[in-house]
């Protein structure tokens, strides 16, 4: 059985865009538990308070999946790791360490001996705490065989339960990454008693196809993200390696204990926490994933699924739910719903969440599970301490300037201005400018209707650019004008919020 080590939670959010807040965390958290991973990455401890918060309500809140925290091989980030992950039932603490030539020159300025010397140190002292420790050889598939021999071999030793072979660079080819993993195995004593773990990024777009030739070669565990979200071109799609070893078991003769009807929830999960859309033909779960359009296609399906279907739509949990909400609807079938859909909420959340939906329900004959989602994610998104929109107005006329009213408020603090634009909404975002004046530039903006239908909710994402950092916001209401603010004001709030988070300056590595 291949255990799955899920990153979402921290190297899928190192993808530009794709940053959550606590509450998002949680949510995401608590689907992958669902799904049943095996190994639940929530994030770097050391690198502010607000992920060493993040990945210690992970670790409380998740009572099946190993709950890890990343940390370089360096005392505090190692302490910050253990203090973050103690409360779970199943702690891991995972530490890194560059092998390759070219980092261990350029970036760490140590020779192999002093790599070494750290690393098993390191390993040592977080077996001091903790019983279960994975060690990654960062850049390992630019390595030098006969050094990664003799590194893994210590820290075997030294303790480490997991050993990590991340191709940290996308830079393997399948064939080469197979004799790489085989040529471990062969030459590393003491690695038949640990899990070989491999860390794949997407950048020749070969993550999938590597992490499954590591799998033949005898990887026990691959680590592996929702959607491929991650660095630079991203990481293994987790529901692609996952359905390729079910649906191909006759080649890999292994498969893992993620439960597969749980993929298509945690994919549009993600999507509308992050509001980073995948493409339609995006395998497993983009929407042309399943579809047939072709009239040759349609008649074989039509005939036999299995002419053009290597995988049931229902495997990944493609399924019609017939309960329908609406105005009538009470605070138990919404509760039941939201549970169908992986959401777990508090009885205060649930009132909250209630509201809206009352509120919505009148304006809409029937509420569907995307309008749901919305509502719950938009109030998840939202900062608890942060900008709030107080009220707004607007003017319009053919031919004249619009005009638009915002206020806002923090804390005690409320600010009103009044701004002009070719229209309501590009109006509204001057007075925004006028109100936050931070030096941020709208690079993206996007409306889509949740459903359909002239009553559909209008969900707006953008983001905002300073310094170089891009910042994601949503906002979601009937009125488009509305949803446009709540979301300018959401990406304001994201944005002070990561610039604390990420004040430490430390980078999160492989």
């Amino acid at each position: 059985m291949i255990k799955i080590f899920d990153t979402t939670l921290r190297d899928g959010e190192q993808s530009p865009g794709c940053s959550m807040n606590l509450n998002e965390k949680l949510q995401m958290a608590r689907q992958l538990e669902r799904m049943n991973v095996d190994i639940i990455e929530a994030g770097f401890a050391i690198s502010s308070k607000g992920d060493f918060e993040a990945v210690n309500e992970v670790a409380k809140a998740i009572k099946n999946a190993e709950i890890v925290s990343l940390a370089r091989c360096v005392q505090k980030d190692i302490d910050a790791a253990w203090e973050a992950v103690k409360v779970a039932n199943h702690p891991k603490i995972h530490i890194f360490m560059a092998t390759s030539p070219i980092h261990m020159q350029y970036k760490l300025k140590m020779s192999e001996e002093e790599v070494m010397k750290r690393s098993i140190e390191a390993i040592k002292y977080c077996k001091s705490f903790c019983p279960e420790i994975e060690f990654s050889c960062e850049d390992a598939t630019r390595s030098e065989l006969p050094f990664l021999y003799r590194i893994i071999e210590e820290a075997i030793k030294a303790g480490a339960t997991t050993i990590n072979i991340p191709d940290t660079v996308g830079y393997a080819d399948p064939i080469e990454y197979y004799n790489f993993i085989k040529s471990i195995r062969e030459n590393t004593p003491g690695i038949e008693n640990v899990d070989i773990s491999v860390h794949c990024h997407d950048d020749l777009g070969m993550a999938v196809a590597n992490s499954l030739a590591a799998v033949r070669a005898g990887a026990t565990q691959v680590e592996c993200t929702v959607n491929g979200i991650g660095e630079r071109a991203g990481n293994c799609a987790m529901e692609e390696v996952v359905m390729a070893l079910k649906t191909r078991y006759d080649i890999y003769e292994q498969d893992t204990n993620v439960i597969t009807t749980e993929i298509m929830r945690s994919s549009q999960l993600l999507q509308t926490i992050t509001g980073v859309k995948i493409q339609p033909h995006k395998a497993i779960v983009g929407a042309n994933a399943f579809a047939h359009e072709s009239g040759i296609h349609q008649h074989g399906v039509l005939a036999n699924k299995e002419t053009y279907e290597i995988m049931t739509p229902e495997s990944v949990g493609l399924n019609e739910n017939n309960m329908v909400l609406g105005k009538h609807s009470g605070k138990h079938a919404l509760k039941s719903r939201l549970e169908q859909l992986g959401y777990k909420t508090t009885e205060e959340e649930l009132a909250s969440i209630f509201d809206k939906f009352k509120d919505l329900a009148d304006q809409k004959k029937t509420v569907y599970d995307q309008d749901l989602e919305a509502l719950i994610i938009g109030d998840m998104s939202n900062a608890e301490e942060g900008y709030a929109l107080v009220d707004y107005s607007t003017s319009t006329s053919d031919g004249k300037e619009s005009k638009t009213i915002i206020k806002v408020k923090k804390e005690e603090e409320v600010i009103e201005e009044v701004g002009s634009g070719k229209g309501p909404i590009d109006a509204a975002f001057d007075s925004l400018n006028k109100i936050f004046g931070k030096g941020v530039a709208l690079c993206d903006f996007n409306i889509h209707s949740v459903t359909s239908g002239k009553d559909a909710l209008g969900e707006t994402v953008l983001k905002l650019e300073k310094d170089g950092a891009a910042f994601t916001g949503k906002g979601i209401d009937n009125d488009i004008i509305k949803s446009s603010i709540l979301a300018y004001i959401n990406a304001i709030n994201n944005m002070d919020y990561f610039i604390e988070r990420r004040q430490s300056g430390i980078k999160q590595g492989y």
